[in-house]
């Protein structure tokens, strides 16, 4: 699977963005690589078919038959045997022919098939005796397989050419005509039934592999959704792990609601609870939505909290963000009747400061992370976490 599924930490609503873009430009390579071993395996077997028409059944013709210039079709065949030969260092590596190869092979293919058409004589073109015609196409195709439209082009091209050399020598009869094409429309429409069967198995590959990514795709989602569902569980049990004791105290009796410090701690368990909803909410600023949710709550209770923010949102890590809250969430939760709370962001650092008018017995702690000041001036508390961006 492309996918890498990521540490509980880093996992969000927006990480999925990137990892996406990643899994579609490496589906897209896949695709490309796809197409690729269709050609390189087509390759193998035309240079196999290559070889095969040219020395097993081209070879005895150049030696044997009458012709006008012998050396010139002899000149010819070992032009031809030398592209295969050429070629095949590429091929049998299954790697594509570079596109100087190409060129200058086919212009040599071409000049080969003139030139061994001038030894045979153009009145001979396509007749059973014409053995470079059809090897010609083969040698083509090995060379343009990758290049339908030029292939076909060239295919094309050297048909009419053949054509014209044939005409050239003089009107043939009817049943000269006749052969000549017949020999013409085999040998091409094999050839352009190669072409066919190569393009159905690169859509047919093409689709498949594009199946299989999809397929990788989703089970990646899937199980990336089963890692986020057990951490968001193994979350809630750590922040109810204080609540859950508080509520059977109060059930029990043993807890007294007329207590200020049962108040206080009901008060904590119930900023704690909306800050962990709000985190899992997908926000541009997830930071400032979280210190809304307790600013929220302390309100509810009736304390008057001023509220400011300050520069531009930065991406801050889900735990960053828990530690960076929990001056704000103890500070709010303690308040009595009045509290500010300010966000400062810059490219450096994310600062969050609570004045309150708190008790000073509440509890803070720095994380390797984010660093805790705490000060009390008077009838009020004051705590600040900063969390720099770029560690030193």
């Amino acid at each position: 699977m492309r996918d890498e599924l990521r540490a509980p930490d880093d996992i969000s609503a927006g990480s999925a963005v990137p990892a996406a873009e990643e899994s579609r430009a490496a589906a897209a390579g896949e695709l490309r690589a796809t197409g690729g071993h269709v050609y390189a395996t087509m390759r193998i077997v035309l240079v196999c078919a290559t070889g095969v028409l040219q020395f097993g059944l081209s070879l005895h013709p150049v030696l044997v038959q009458e012709c006008r210039h012998r050396w010139l079709a002899v000149a010819a065949f070992a032009a031809l045997a030398c592209v295969t030969a050429v070629c095949c260092g590429w091929v049998l590596r299954r790697r594509p022919l570079p596109g100087a190869l190409v060129a200058a092979g086919t212009a040599v293919v071409l000049a080969a098939s003139f030139c061994a058409a001038v030894a045979l004589g153009p009145e001979r073109r396509f007749d059973p005796a014409d053995w470079s015609f059809g090897l010609v196409g083969w040698h083509l195709l090995l060379l343009l397989l990758d290049r339908a439209r030029v292939l076909v082009t060239v295919l094309a091209a050297h048909l009419v050419a053949s054509m014209g050399m044939f005409l050239s020598a003089g009107v043939p009869d009817r049943s000269a005509l006749g052969a000549a094409g017949a020999a013409a429309f085999a040998a091409v429409n094999v050839q352009l039934a190669v072409i066919v069967i190569t393009r159905v198995l690169q859509q047919q590959s093409s689709e498949a592999a594009r199946a299989a990514a999809e397929r990788d795709h989703l089970a990646t989602k899937v199980l990336t959704a089963q890692q986020w569902e057990k951490y968001q569980q193994s979350a809630f049990a750590g922040q109810l792990g204080s609540t859950l004791p508080l509520l059977a105290g109060l059930a029990d009796g043993e807890l007294d609601p007329r207590d200020p410090d049962t108040q206080r701690r009901c008060a904590l368990a119930a900023t704690q609870l909306r800050r962990l909803f709000a985190e899992n909410d997908e926000v541009p600023d997830p930071l400032v939505h979280e210190v809304t949710a307790c600013v929220d709550a302390a309100e509810r209770r009736g304390v008057d909290v001023s509220f400011a923010v300050s520069g531009t949102a930065v991406p801050v890590p889900a735990q960053v963000r828990r530690e960076l809250t929990g001056p704000v969430i103890a500070a709010l939760s303690a308040a009595r009747s009045r509290a500010r709370v300010s966000v400062l962001r810059t490219d450096q650092e994310v600062r969050v400061a609570v004045v309150a008018d708190a008790a000073a017995d509440v509890a803070t702690a720095a994380t390797g992370r984010v660093s805790v000041e705490y000060g009390v001036y008077g009838d009020y508390l004051r705590l600040e976490a900063g969390w720099r961006t770029r560690q030193g």
